[in-house]
């Protein structure tokens, strides 16, 4: 939404205003980067409300909010040549807002003749091959090096790579190790039920080819072979164990009559135990019992058939928070219970679940739980950041699930619409006014009468209620004697230093120095109420001729100057 208002306000506003501007917390005035954004503001002033921000246009160039000032010199740049005579440079950038220019705008480079001694050296020769990464087959890699043979301080004269690639191939074909295919489908089980006594199970097969891929045999060395069995084997379990059929035992001695229901009988009997049918088996077939008529139908009570197969988990993983279960199911059917008298119903429960524990949990994916509220603003003035956070925890990510997108906490920019307060700067020291006698208009020039002068300076950019400059000192005084244009007698001293190259880029860049004339200023009690005497004002000072051959001024080209940029940005 903040992108979306900003773009309008440039389509509404003229072109003279600046529109959407970025707002830094902080201006390296070092390298004129800006740092340590808080977003987009419809107006550099709302920026600016804290002369320690920066901000950026539309062009990119960085800005700062702060009175004008100038940037550390940087350092200087190496030579620029490697072997014999050329300059070194540094520079300065004007940053702040107010007049157009930082005071002496056009002293923002400085050059000065430097030498070089890297010269000869470079390259050694390239060393042999090295042999190739791979002992067979292709997209093999060999390299060679090479060893700067400079002086360290040189080594810039060596440009380019210390290290050369080259693919390589051998003529020797790889070993082709056996991989295992797929394991096929389970076959059938080699029963459909499980044997009474369960002294064997039924079991079924699988099987998987050492051919995904083959080993070869072709190849010195020849590949390997697949690790591990070819075939696998396993128990059926869940089969149903196999029905036995009944089986009649002797017969008992005849028992005494019954008539409970029905008619009595004298029974002699035999059971069905040699064996008893189980699992479903057929019953003994033939009578259990001989009588005499006692007329009498009993009831029969139901017996459970065996277990059916484990069916499928109910998932193929655990979902977070539920249970994969499977079933199986038995009737009561092995008899069914008689209706007519009514017989007793099989005990216990016809239907059977388990939990499927084998399996492995689900992935469960992180999703983010709703943003927090805005913190408060972070600054009392200007613009700052509130902060809003959200937590990955609805649900948390797990059992290797992945991790919420995007970011845990997001930003939005405030304005307090209070303009910080902006401390005052001293301004430069005005140069020192004319030396004058003390306590009236009497001429001192060329006098050996002591005068003063003084110079002055001013508390400047101090703003909403910033602090004043430090100290009290608006105006310095100094004892002095006015020797402006006089002649004096003097002496030759020696060489004044070299000045900077001027200019301080392109073509024609020279530098000079000059003799020094010494004036005489013997005459002059070097201090006053002992206070240190400033001499102020250049005298005409003869020093005489100097001997033949030799000049008062010297100049000298500065060789390899760069040239001069085509923009530069304040």
């Amino acid at each position: 939404m903040k992108m979306n208002l900003c773009v309008l306000v440039l389509l509404l506003v003229s072109v003279e205003r600046s529109g959407c501007v970025r707002c830094f917390g902080r201006v390296d005035l070092l390298s004129g980067r800006c740092e340590d954004e808080l977003g987009e503001v419809e107006e550099e002033d709302d920026c600016c409300q804290n002369p320690q921000y920066g901000y950026q246009a539309t062009d990119g160039v960085c800005r700062s909010c702060g009175p004008l000032v100038w940037s550390p010199w940087s350092s200087w740049s190496p030579c620029s040549v490697q072997c014999g005579d050329g300059v070194r440079q540094r520079s300065r950038k004007c940053f702040g807002i107010g007049q157009p220019d930082c005071p002496d705008a056009k002293n923002h480079l400085q050059t000065e003749p430097c030498s070089a001694a890297c010269c000869g050296g470079g390259w050694g020769p390239w060393q042999p091959w090295s042999s190739c990464s791979v002992s067979c087959g292709g997209g093999g890699v060999r390299r060679r090096e090479r060893v700067c043979s400079s002086r360290p301080e040189c080594r810039s004269t060596c440009s380019g790579s210390t290290e050369q690639t080259d693919s390589c191939s051998t003529h020797t074909a790889c070993p082709v190790h056996g991989g295992w295919s797929s394991w096929s489908e389970w076959a059938g089980c080699s029963a459909s039920c499980i044997p009474s006594g369960g002294v064997a199970y039924p079991t079924r097969s699988r099987h998987r080819s050492c051919s995904s891929p083959a080993p070869s045999s072709d190849t010195v060395p020849p590949g390997n072979g697949c690790p591990g069995d070819s075939d696998q084997s396993d128990n059926c379990s869940e089969l149903p164990n196999c029905p036995v059929a009944g089986g009649w035992g002797a017969w008992l001695p005849p028992g005494p009559c019954s008539s409970s229901c029905g008619e009595g009988l004298q029974l002699t009997e035999r059971r069905c135990d040699s064996p008893a049918p189980k699992y479903g088996g057929r019953v003994c077939e033939g009578p259990s019992a001989q009588a005499s008529v006692c007329h009498s139908t009993c009831a029969v009570d139901g017996s459970w058939s065996g277990w059916s197969s484990w069916g499928e988990c109910s998932t193929s993983c655990i979902p977070e928070g539920r249970a994969s279960v499977r079933t199986r199911h038995r009737s009561c059917s092995n008899p069914a219970p008689s209706s007519l008298p009514p017989g007793r119903a099989c005990p216990g429960d016809n239907r059977q679940t388990e939990s499927c524990n084998h399996l492995s949990h689900c992935p469960t994916d992180g999703s983010w739980g709703s943003w927090g509220p805005l913190t408060s603003c972070s600054v009392s003035c200007g613009v700052g950041l509130q902060l809003s956070l959200r937590k990955c925890d609805s649900p948390a990510p797990k059992h290797g699930g992945q991790p919420c997108p995007g970011a845990e906490r997001r930003s939005s920019i405030c304005k307090t619409n209070i303009h910080c307060p902006v401390d005052g700067v001293w301004s430069d020291w005005s140069p020192w006014g004319q030396c004058k006698h003390p306590i009236s208009t009497r001429d001192i020039r060329c006098k050996t009468l002591g005068g003063s002068q003084i110079r002055d300076r001013r508390c400047l950019h101090r703003a909403h209620n910033g602090s004043i400059c430090p100290g009290d000192g608006l105006t310095e005084r100094r004892v002095c004697y006015d020797i402006t244009s006089c002649y004096l007698k003097g002496s030759w001293a020696g060489w004044s230093d070299w000045s900077l190259c001027d200019p301080s880029c392109g073509e024609n860049s020279r530098r000079f120095r000059k003799r020094i004339c010494d004036p005489d200023l013997s005459n002059y009690r070097p201090t006053i109420r002992d206070r240190k005497v400033t001499f102020f004002g250049t005298p005409t000072a003869d020093c005489g001729s100097l001997p033949d051959g030799e000049k008062k001024v010297e100049i000298q080209p500065c060789l390899n100057v760069p040239a001069c940029p085509q923009h530069t940005h304040r």
